[in-house]
């Protein structure tokens, strides 16, 4: 089984995070890069209630497109939004990876598969 490490390995290698504009908050939340990963689940928000559903499904990784923190941070203490999603995901062994805008810039990219989704033909 592949571990952390090794799966955000090819996620790079699929969306290089020195792609993501400036600004970008891409790559690792949180996670250990030594633990084994059997389930990921992939969302648009970070939100409770997908940080929910990663617990639920068991996965061991959830990849998002926006990320969690995208401005400086001073806290990540569970009595705020953010901070209890960071604390629920460790404390159930929940990696977070975000591919923002290295996956919009990607070839193929997210533009490329929700056109796919919506059976559309991406000519340019």
């Amino acid at each position: 089984m592949p571990v952390l490490a090794e799966v955000i390995s090819a996620l790079d290698a699929l969306w290089p995070r020195e792609t993501a504009e400036d600004w970008d908050a891409v790559g690792p939340v949180c996670g250990d890069p030594a633990a084994p990963v059997e389930r990921v689940l992939f969302a648009v928000d970070p939100v409770a209630e997908v940080a929910e559903e990663a617990i639920a499904l068991g996965a061991q990784l959830l990849v998002t497109h926006h990320p969690l923190y995208l401005r400086g941070t001073t806290t990540v203490a569970a009595d705020s939004f953010k901070g209890r999603v960071v604390h629920d995901l460790i404390r159930s062994g929940v990696a977070l990876h975000v591919a923002h805008t290295n996956a919009d810039r990607a070839d193929p990219g997210v533009s490329d598969a929700l056109a796919g989704a919506l059976g559309l033909r991406v000519v340019g």
